[in-house]
C-alpha cells in the first residue's frame, strides 16, 4: 500500500495505491531515475517535485518523489504501472523491508 501524502495527492491526483506483493519483480534505488516522458496526469518541476503518471515508450510509471536521494524504484508486474517511483522515509530500510517480505511469499 503506497499511501500519498499532503498536497502530494492533489500534484498526483492519486491519493494511495495498492499493489500486491506478489506482482513486485524488485524494489531499488531510485535516485538514479529520471522523470521522462509526457506525465499526465500530474506535475512535473524539474529538481522540485515529479508526481504522478509518467507514460514512456511501452511503460507506465507514477511517481512521488521531491527528494531523488529518497527515492525507491518498485518494478512490477502484471500491473497498471511498470514502476512506482515515490519517495521514503529510510530507503535502505524500506527497499530491505520489501524484499524480505517478497521473499517469504515465495518460501
Amino acid at each position: 500500500m503506497i499511501e500519498v501524502q499532503g498536497w502530494d495527492k492533489l500534484w498526483a491526483l492519486k491519493s494511495h495505491l495498492e499493489i500486491p506483493l506478489e506482482h513486485v519483480r524488485d524494489v531499488r534505488p531510485g535516485k538514479d531515475d529520471r522523470a521522462r516522458g509526457i506525465h499526465a496526469p500530474g506535475t512535473y518541476f524539474p529538481g522540485i517535485i515529479a508526481a504522478g503518471t509518467f507514460h514512456q515508450i511501452g511503460k507506465h510509471v507514477f511517481w512521488d518523489v521531491h527528494d531523488p536521494e529518497r527515492a525507491i524504484a518498485i518494478d512490477l508486474h502484471d500491473e497498471r504501472y511498470t514502476s512506482l517511483i515515490v519517495e521514503v522515509e529510510d530507503p535502505g530500510l524500506t527497499i530491505s523491508e520489501i524484499k524480505a517480505a517478497v521473499a517469504s511469499l515465495k518460501a
